[in-house]
């Protein structure tokens, strides 16, 4: 079983809400926002550890440990993509293991020549964590993939791209 592996029913909302509230979706369409506005990155952090709250992931604390990991050490990992997760100590926030994504088509500073284009917040329960940052970084590998997904206006493109990596 893959952690972003795809809803039997993904069109269908009450499959999806029914999905991300029995802990099943690691990623489900209502975690997904497509054409947002630019913003500084504290902003963009909140707004996908939120996505992560409304979809009962994690604890509201939770987003305090996103913004306190990101003062600590950037998130952002490359290639237009930057994945904002709580700080160790923030384990016991986490209820189910849940990413959010966010797509910024004209992007997010996240340091001095670092834009973030989408903005993937995490929340993984136990060694789940580990399997997660894992999948990503392997993902972002295709550079050429992930660049269309910086400016598609198609929410389901994205989310095929997450669930198909496993």
């Amino acid at each position: 079983m893959g952690l972003f592996r795809k809803s039997e029913k993904p069109d269908n909302v009450n499959e999806r809400q029914s999905e991300a509230s029995n802990g099943s979706g690691v990623l489900v369409m209502e975690n997904i926002l497509i054409g947002e506005k630019s913003v500084d990155k504290i902003s963009a952090i909140e707004r996908a550890g939120q996505l992560l709250v409304n979809g009962g992931y994690v604890m509201p604390e939770y987003i305090e440990a996103m913004k306190e990991r990101e003062r600590v050490l950037t998130t952002y990992i490359g290639n237009g993509i930057a994945i904002p997760h709580g700080v160790g100590a923030a384990k016991n926030l986490i209820l189910k293991s849940g990413i959010s994504i966010i797509q910024y088509p004209q992007g997010v500073v996240f340091d001095e020549g670092k834009v973030a284009y989408l903005v993937v917040g995490i929340a993984g329960k136990g060694n789940e964590h580990m399997q997660i940052l894992t999948n990503l970084a392997e993902f972002i590998q295709d550079e050429d993939a992930i660049k269309d997904l910086f400016t598609t206006t198609d929410k389901k493109k994205i989310y095929d791209a997450f669930t198909s990596q496993v």
